[in-house]
């Protein structure tokens, strides 16, 4: 089987050919030398023997073929623990077509996921997820949590032209939380709990502030318990890979657990705005400016707890990525579970008014991304599906997702149709009876 996928591969088939025409060359070459005899001769006598010429053929061909073998595996990238679970789990478990519970489902792309952990790299060997988005110059950015050999979390960086596959991936972490003498590197209870690690940084957000001409980012420092850094740098150095980040400050309160804050990617009436809370209602600080001072934190109440009975998002947990503006309002995604379907993390969508962002104008009935595949239910959390990226690209809605606490994958929609139906609901379909009812009635 092997060979057969070597001699598929181009690069392979193009070294085994070359390999066995060298020999096919080289071997009578050695062999009229080796007994002093002409070329001619050596081939006269070859071809009246058929089992020598048939020898000569099958040596060879069996050189290039070891040949091919060598290359395709040289080439081909060695499977790392993680991948190695995920390949064996599709052999032994046949493709299933996954039924959409919702028009608002977005379509994961077939190669997912776009990153997994690199054992050579022992910074993320154990586990890739959670990645934050941007898009500079029509390529979009990514900076991905990572977590190594020593349990903590980075920040590691890839990019993609087109959306889907990734084109470059830096072999080295681009941000790491520094820890100073007031609050020593220690083991944290709750970021182990939230992902795997034992400290760093976790589940960025990234936004570009064009009136700056700033990229912000929000994450979640291990820093005394969980809370909200904040930190910036100049998107011209961002472009030539140079990260000069600021001095990151810390946003949100010692002393209370705080994640998944976002900052809005443009001004909202003269005003910075950072949507700290979805629940039990819509909570926005506005501010005019970003730096905070020394012991200057935002005051957040998060709900939590249960929703309205019968709504599918009975526990919301938190914004995914920074809201997207769009002509029909600022699109939010958020991850909520649901207490009839226990264990899972899913991703749910609403609608706020581009004018006053407090108010919601409508709200998905549905999840429009659920934990269905292999690579969201392997991995370190298994059935999670967590959005932290958003991007739209030529009338595409990408997100970007971690899948299991462990990779990163990617899923897409059609924006003016996902707004078209996210705005206008979905009908419910009538059944036959009941409408025979209602003409019996009339009649």
């Amino acid at each position: 089987m092997k060979l057969i996928e070597a001699l598929k591969n181009k690069r392979s088939l193009k070294w085994g050919v070359a390999a066995a025409i060298a020999v096919a060359i080289v071997f009578p070459l050695i062999q009229t030398n080796f007994f002093q005899n002409s070329f001619e001769l050596w081939f006269l006598t070859l071809i009246k023997n058929p089992l020598n010429f048939s020898l000569y053929v099958i040596f060879s061909l069996l050189f290039g073929s070891i040949v091919s073998l060598q290359v395709y595996n040289l080439s081909k990238p060695k499977l790392d623990e993680k991948e190695d679970i995920l390949e064996r789990f599709k052999k032994s478990v046949p493709n299933q077509k996954v039924i959409k519970k919702s028009p608002l489902q977005f379509k994961k792309y077939s190669e997912n996921p776009i990153i997994y952990p690199n054992k050579r790299n022992s910074w993320e060997s154990s586990q890739t997820f959670n990645p934050a988005a941007v898009l500079l110059n029509k390529k979009i950015h990514l900076l991905y949590r990572a977590i190594g050999q020593d349990g903590i979390s980075r920040l590691g960086y890839a990019n993609s032209k087109k959306g889907l596959k990734i084109d470059k991936r830096h072999p080295l972490p681009l941000y790491e939380h520094p820890f100073g003498q007031k609050s020593p590197m220690k083991f944290n209870f709750y970021s182990y709990s939230s992902g795997g690690s034992w400290g760093g940084c976790e589940d960025p957000r990234l936004i570009n502030m064009r009136e700056d001409d700033r990229i912000y980012m929000t994450y979640t420092a291990c820093d005394n318990g969980l809370r909200v850094g904040l930190t910036s740098m100049n998107v011209r150095d961002f472009l030539k890979g140079k990260w000069k980040w600021e001095k990151p400050k810390l946003i949100s309160k010692l002393g209370e657990v705080h994640k998944n804050w976002v900052i809005f990617p443009e001004k909202i009436k003269g005003k910075y705005a950072i949507l700290h809370s979805i629940n039990p209602k819509i909570s926005i600080a506005y501010r005019d400016s970003l730096d905070f001072k020394e012991g200057e934190y935002i005051e957040s109440k998060y709900g939590g707890g249960k929703t309205k009975k019968g709504d599918w998002d009975n526990w919301i947990r938190g914004v995914g990525p920074p809201p997207l503006k769009t002509k029909e309002g600022w699109l939010v995604f958020y991850h909520a579970m649901d207490e009839n379907d226990p264990g899972k993390y899913k991703v749910g969508a609403l609608l706020l008014d581009l004018k006053n962002p407090e108010k919601i104008i409508c709200k998905a009935k549905k999840p429009i991304l659920e934990p269905e595949e292999h690579y969201e239910n392997i991995g370190f959390k298994s059935g999670v599906v967590y959005a932290s990226g958003a991007i739209i690209k030529k009338g595409v809605l990408f997100i970007y997702y971690g899948g299991a606490d462990s990779h990163v994958c990617v899923a897409y929609n059609d924006l003016q149709n996902f707004l078209y139906k996210l705005k206008k609901g979905v009908k419910p379909k009538l059944k036959k009876k009941i409408l025979k009812r209602k003409e019996g009635k009339k009649k």
